[in-house]
């Protein structure tokens, strides 16, 4: 559902305004179940496609692609994981497999918020930004003020931001940046009186996206705003005493071909919302090898059934090894239920980190719901200690990851504009593991032997809370 970065009492009427309309219209428009993912991957299975790969100098050969393939199987001790899902992926309509990227994993708005900024200074032809929640606060500030003076040193700066999401910033915040020739759009506005209002309430834009000069992009969970630094200077790391204190999220920086996907995605959407026509700029410059991490940019619009479900849960089907998912909101339905419970039952090592408190309450009970039947399979779950997990993450045999925007709650799935990553990097994936197991290090398992002693109050709470997961 509709979240919000920081809450504030005076501001309470202004946040029923929007939650209000936006519940009604999740329950009157919400489906009693998502679409099935079974029929649509056995479908694609029938009529799959030898997967795509795409360098710097043009399309590769099929040979040429499946003698990468090879080659990441055989380093990564993978059977036959790759050739599976790839084909599967392409078949239901993902972009092609880019070569020759260098991919940046970032651990919090410290590391994420230094390399955005670091990577905006530099800029010196465009800057495409879009964003679940641009606050009006102190990151907020810093990041509008880094904006301005690119965009009167010539850079065209571009601004899309979801209206729900930023509701509680102020128009002036939107009108000092639009002053100073930064166009920006809101997503979807929510006002009836808005001229582009198109009552698509439920719909939003939850995407992550930076992208500088069509060469450096940046997607994951973090949103433009203080929570994600509060307590030390942005671009310092937290001391360690302090790490449970900071929203835990993970993004990834990426320099290469794939950026030029993330480009087209900003682009396309500001042309659906209507926006003005951008001036003239050189938004896909030619790419140059910037590394060896293969990437492919997968996203969903909502209404239609999201490929990045899709992709997610035919991955878990073709693990062999193991399965490690970091999710923020959690409410999954009996098609992820079914390929977490499968997969752990053939002996592969299933793992969710889990969040034990959440800006939205009653996603952890509905979590919560689930763990006894996962727990029963044999899926390994943690719960974060800290005070806000919102990353989204996956890696599966130490080869396929994914880091992005979308949660497996039912709003992020059906309802929200979501984009992820997918890495396909055995040095990558090596990396993904080990920031896994470093924030289980401040995580909590839950022991099934335990787990069933919990009072019936909580089995009452999980039980009302899983009623109302598809407005979650």
């Amino acid at each position: 559902m509709f979240r919000i970065s920081s809450f504030h009492p005076a501001r309470f009427n202004r946040i029923f305004v929007v939650m209000f309309p936006l519940a009604i219209a999740a329950m009157l428009g919400g489906c009693s179940a998502l679409p099935n993912v079974a029929d649509r991957l056995q479908t694609a299975w029938l009529y799959h496609h030898p997967p795509k790969f795409v360098g710097v100098h043009g399309p590769l050969t099929p040979e040429q692609g499946a003698t990468i393939i090879d080659h990441l199987e055989a380093r990564s001790g993978a059977v036959d994981i790759l050739h599976r899902q790839l084909a599967i992926e392409q078949a239901i309509g993902a972009g092609p497999l880019l070569l020759d990227n260098k991919v940046t994993l970032l651990k919090n708005g410290s590391e994420t918020y230094k390399a955005m900024f670091a990577a905006i200074a530099a800029a010196t032809n465009n800057i495409c930004l879009e964003t679940f929640t641009f606050a009006d606060d102190p990151v907020g500030n810093r990041f509008a003020d880094a904006l301005i003076a690119k965009q009167r040193q010539g850079v065209q700066v571009n601004v899309i931001y979801d209206a729900a999401g930023s509701f509680l910033t102020s128009d002036s915040f939107m009108e000092h940046m639009r002053a100073a020739g930064v166009r920006i759009i809101s997503f979807n506005p929510i006002s009836p009186f808005a001229r582009r209002f198109s009552g698509r309430l439920t719909h939003r834009d939850h995407r992550k996206i930076l992208t500088v000069d069509g060469k450096i992009g940046f997607t994951g969970g973090v949103n433009i705003a203080s929570v994600y630094s509060a307590g030390t200077s942005i671009g310092k790391p937290a001391p360690k005493s302090a790490t449970l204190d900071y929203w835990r999220d993970t993004d990834v920086m990426i320099e290469g071909p794939a950026d030029a996907e993330m480009q087209q995605l900003f682009l396309a959407t500001w042309e659906r919302q209507k926006g003005r026509p951008l001036s003239p700029r050189d938004y896909f410059p030619a790419q140059t090898r910037q590394g060896h991490v293969i990437v492919s940019i997968i996203d969903s619009r909502g209404r239609t059934l999201s490929m990045i479900y899709t992709t997610l849960i035919s991955a878990i089907n073709n693990a062999a090894k193991n399965v490690y998912i970091t999710d923020a909101y959690f409410a999954p339905d009996w098609q992820m239920q079914g390929a977490l419970k499968a997969a752990a039952h053939r002996g592969v090592d299933v793992r969710l980190l889990l969040p034990k408190q959440s800006d939205h309450t009653l996603i952890v009970s509905a979590a919560r719901a689930h763990y006894a039947g996962l727990l029963k399979a044999g899926v390994k779950v943690y719960e974060w200690q800290g005070v806000m997990l919102h990353a989204k993450t996956a890696t599966i045999d130490g080869v396929w990851s994914t880091v992005g925007s979308s949660n497996l709650d039912w709003w992020s799935i059906e309802r929200n504009s979501e984009i992820n990553a997918v890495m396909l990097s055995t040095d990558f994936g090596a990396r993904m593991n080990q920031m896994f197991f470093d924030d289980l290090k401040d995580s909590q398992q839950i022991e099934p032997a335990v787990w069933r002693q919990r009072p019936l109050t909580e089995r009452a709470e999980q039980w009302m809370a899983r009623l109302l997961e598809p407005i979650l």
